[in-house]
């Protein structure tokens, strides 16, 4: 027999024998595929399944030129049944059962998926602009997994409503900048004010769909339903006041987009805000800070400002506190009466409380009961009651920040080290809490090096020095200790002599220049003193110099009478009467005061001043 194939149909039989046919498995090419491509599948009588395509030409036999005659009856009609095809055909009975059960199941899985697909597939040739589209992945039954056709259709429609999504996204920006350049808003602040609103935009488009619900709007575009719901939103309006109201267009942005659903409400808890004197560049900050607040019933907000008022936190005082803890604003009202209790029952009275809330707003909305209740106990440790305690965080809120194992642990073993003992450590408390506010590595260790090695602080008395005046560790180093260390340096102290001095006078180091400097002057100028007076008897920059110092000189200066720095300015008024008195009625010596810490005699005192005198000369 001759075969005349076309280029795609399959590959001529291996026997030449057969009368135009041989054996293909339906496991590979099934009924309907077979079908789509022009394929007939007639059973003979031989039991086996026979192909022929439209482009095949049979010659020689009667019966190959009948059953061409079939095969193009049957092509010439696509949709003949199955039933028609196979009817008057009867199958060899070996065959017969196995081979009609095959069939039949292969027929119904594939009809199925035809089914299924026919949309898709119709879809994806019409995309794609070709008249067939390439072979399945092979299929049998049981198989499990997706055609990628399916795949593939789900992909290009993602794209396209990406695309018509983000068509819309952008018709609905230039409405809303074509509405505000209209109400006079510049077009530079609607492009910036625009770029924080992908929230609003997005609720416009959403709202602008379900507006097609709506009979009025059944046959109306996209354009005309978003420009209907911008306007009767408000946001234009919303957003000039908000603007007149010191408000930045981020905060602007934010808000619109946050409360997009509600925008009358948002206008309401602003004026709210405003009534409880927040100010205008903190109206954004509140309502932003928490999104629980920008949804609660502002009856909730006026039951929570009301129990800190009744709790001594002054009505004038509020905005403040709130525009710097708006978490105030987000708790229960059960939850701030626990914390409100916290510190009342620390003995604080409510002037304490209103005063503290002022100082360091925060301490009460920014930690937990139980970390504020752990840190109490932690100080108490130190021998302080509960009423110092109160007194103390009244003083120093800023306690409650700190940590106790990164902070305060690593600070009282670096006391104890330095000689600090535990008395030590309350007074430090109750007289410069701030200290325990301080980073150890960068503030108090430090300074301590600088007293002991710059300064010449005896290490023996640095404890001392620390836990008589703590002060010292807050002032600044480089703008306060080294200055004034540099002074005494200057006028003749060494290092050795000025830490002895420190020791003995801890608040030197704690004066600023304009008051030393002019108590110096006078002493070295007028009194014409020997330096050695002033290391006697650091504490004499403690005195006010018009109202001790120089009085009480003119009143030596006067009587001819010469005390020591000490005698003339330690005791009291009358008590230095009294002394003046009694030294005028002596004439053993002019200098009167105690034997070991007196002044010198008079020989001696005009020696020092000369050599005095004459060494200023000289460096001068």
């Amino acid at each position: 027999m001759k075969w005349m194939l076309c280029a795609s149909s399959p590959s001529p039989p291996p026997c030449s024998l057969c009368l135009s046919v041989y054996t293909i498995s339906l496991e590979y090419h099934s009924f309907t595929w077979l079908k789509r491509n022009k394929f007939y599948i007639p059973p003979l009588k031989s039991g086996i399944f026979c192909t022929l395509q439209a482009g095949i030409v049979i010659h020689q036999t009667p019966a190959a030129i009948a059953l061409e005659s079939k095969c193009q009856e049957i092509n010439s009609n696509p949709d003949i049944s199955t039933d028609e095809i196979n009817k008057g055909v009867i199958l060899r009975k070996q065959n017969a059962r196995p081979l009609s059960l095959l069939y039949s199941e292969t027929l119904q899985e594939e009809e199925e998926e035809e089914a299924i697909l026919t949309d898709s597939e119709k879809r994806e040739l019409h995309l794609d602009d070709v008249g067939t589209v390439a072979s399945r992945t092979p299929r049998f039954p049981g198989r499990v997994g997706s055609s990628p056709k399916v795949e593939k259709v789900r992909e290009l429609d993602e794209e396209a409503l990406k695309e018509a999504l983000r068509i819309r996204r952008v018709r609905t920006i230039e409405l809303l900048k074509e509405a505000m350049t209209a109400s006079n808003l510049s077009q530079k602040y609607s492009d910036n004010l625009i770029s924080h609103l992908d929230g609003f935009v997005d609720y416009i488009i959403i709202k602008a769909a379900s507006t097609k619900s709506n009979t009025d709007f059944a046959n109306a575009n996209f354009t005309t339903r978003a420009r209907f719901c911008i306007k009767n939103s408000g946001v234009v309006e919303l957003v000039k006041w908000l603007k007149h109201n010191q408000m930045s267009f981020p905060r602007i942005g934010e808000l619109v987009s946050a409360a997009a659903d509600d925008l009358e409400g948002l206008r309401l808890r602003v004026r709210w805000l405003k009534s409880i004197h927040v100010k205008g560049r903190y109206l954004g900050v509140v309502l932003t800070k928490n999104e629980r607040i920008i949804r609660r019933p502002i009856e909730d907000l006026d039951c929570n400002v009301q129990l800190l008022e009744n709790s001594g936190v002054a009505m004038d005082w509020m905005g403040f506190i709130i525009s710097h803890c708006p978490e105030i604003l987000s708790f229960d009202i059960e939850e701030l009466k626990c914390r409100v209790n916290f510190f009342l029952e620390l003995g604080m009275s409510d002037k304490d409380f209103g005063t503290m809330l002022f100082e360091y707003p925060k301490v009460i909305g920014f930690f937990t009961l139980e970390d504020m209740n752990n840190k109490a106990k932690y100080l108490q440790e130190f021998g302080l009651s509960n009423t110092d305690l109160g007194r103390l965080i009244a003083i120093r809120p800023r306690l409650l920040a700190c940590n106790i194992e990164e902070g305060w642990k690593p600070l009282v073993k670096y006391l104890y080290y330095l000689g600090i003992q535990r008395s030590g450590m309350r007074r430090l408390l109750i007289k410069e809490p701030s200290i325990f506010c301080l980073n150890l590595t960068e503030n108090i260790a430090p300074k301590v090096k600088f007293l002991i090695e710059v300064a010449g602080v005896p290490e023996a008395d640095i404890g001392k020095v620390i836990a008589s005046e703590p002060e010292l560790i807050g002032c600044s180093l480089s703008g306060k200790l080294e200055v004034v260390a540099k002074f005494f340096f200057a006028i003749g102290i060494p290092p050795q002599i000025l830490g002895r001095m420190i020791a003995d006078f801890p608040m030197l180091l704690k004066y600023n220049l304009s008051v030393i400097r002019p108590k110096y002057l006078y002493l070295k100028r007028v009194m014409v003193r020997p330096l050695k007076d002033l290391i006697g008897f650091p504490r004499f920059f403690s005195y006010s110099l018009s109202s001790r110092i120089i009085p009480r000189h003119e009143i030596l200066v006067e009587n001819g009478i010469s005390f020591s720095l000490r005698y003339m300015l330690a005791p009291t008024d009358e008590e230095f009467t009294r002394r003046v008195q009694a030294a005028l009625g002596s004439t053993e010596s002019c200098e009167v005061g105690d034997p070991d810490k007196s002044g010198m005699p008079v020989d001696e005192f005009l020696k020092e001043r000369n050599n005095f005198v004459s060494l200023e000369e000289s460096r001068g």
